[in-house]
């Protein structure tokens, strides 16, 4: 993906989930065409991890992003993100309203972000991750 030591965001994501990489590898490619600083790590690279100070199942649980090093997980990380990429900010602004931000934290939490999870563990077990 991206990488440039002077990047000021940074996306932690798990690239052996299809359903996180197939979102992620989309922001990425968006962010190279449009030479955005935002570096890609994949939390199955050891050393990328390790910079993140995450463990493995905190990191596939949520998205999480790190900019100008304070991290984000969730709606959150997702916000941060969408800022930093043009055709996103009109999105972040509509999520970060109290109101949509509070349901959009809700659903991602409590519904899309556990089952993907689930999902990816399931697959891990099977040897299909």
């Amino acid at each position: 993906m991206t990488e440039n030591n002077d990047t000021k965001t940074a996306v932690l994501y798990n690239a052996s989930c299809p359903v996180c990489s197939y979102e992620i590898n989309h922001y990425a490619q968006y962010s190279q065409n449009k030479a955005l600083p935002i570096a890609f790590d994949d939390l199955n690279d050891g050393d990328k991890l390790a910079a993140w100070d995450i463990d493995p199942d905190t990191a596939a649980r949520k998205l999480h992003v790190m900019k100008d090093g304070e991290v984000f997980a969730g709606i959150p990380a997702f916000i941060v993100l969408w800022q930093d990429m043009p055709r996103y900010r009109w999105l972040a602004r509509l999520v970060g309203l109290p109101g949509v931000h509070w349901l959009a934290c809700v659903a991602y939490d409590y519904a899309l972000a556990p089952l993907i999870y689930r999902w990816y563990m399931r697959r891990l077990r099977r040897g299909t991750a």
